[in-house]
């Protein structure tokens, strides 16, 4: 089975990033084609990147930096969940995709954001990022914007309730599973 991770990009304390991650996680456990398991980044306090190279390169020293490589390694695909902060995706996800590389390559990425435009310029950063982390975005993003987001934020809304978002994120896992297995095929492939 295809194991898949949602990965909280915001560390704040009074993030919003738990709501969305709750809402996806389980509109993905419905799923039986995959299983799906939460990374928080509060999780892998890591440095601000300070190795001699990437791992792609040399080994990492950094514990923590090790303990996430390890962690990524098990999945094959990824689901951001990001906030966009002054145009831009979050300091620690920029810093936690910097720790590693091989892990990262040939899998999907997959984006869910939140906030006034719903992190969409943050997400066409992440998209090129992944680019170069040969990663394969997906097309289809949630982007949690404008009075839903501030419904669910400020005012109470359940996100679950918010019925014309569910079937975007119907769709983003769709495409996720699809390419999550066309990769596996083709990394188990080219590994044996």
């Amino acid at each position: 089975m295809l194991k898949l991770a949602i990965i909280i990009s915001s560390t704040r304390a009074t993030r919003f990033a738990d709501k969305p991650t709750k809402w996806v996680k389980d509109i993905a456990d419905q799923r039986s084609d995959a299983a799906f398991e939460v990374l928080d980044l509060r999780d892998f306090p890591m440095p601000f990147f300070d190795e001699v190279a990437s791992n792609a390169w040399a080994p990492t020293t950094n514990e923590v930096a090790v303990r996430w490589q390890k962690k990524l390694a098990e999945f094959d695909g990824y689901i951001f969940i990001t906030a966009e902060y002054n145009h831009a995706p979050t300091g620690v996800l920029k810093n936690a995709l910097d720790y590693a590389y091989p892990e990262w390559n040939k899998k999907p990425a997959a984006f869910v954001g939140y906030g006034s435009v719903g992190a969409a310029r943050a997400i066409e950063q992440l998209r090129l990022i992944a680019v170069e982390l040969q990663m394969a975005p997906i097309r289809t993003g949630v982007h949690i914007q404008g009075a839903d987001f501030m419904g669910a934020w400020q005012q109470g809304a359940a996100l679950e309730d918010m019925a014309h978002l569910q079937p975007g994120v119907e769709a983003l896992l769709d495409e996720l599973v699809w390419w999550a297995a066309a990769l596996k095929i083709a990394r188990e492939a080219h590994n044996a």
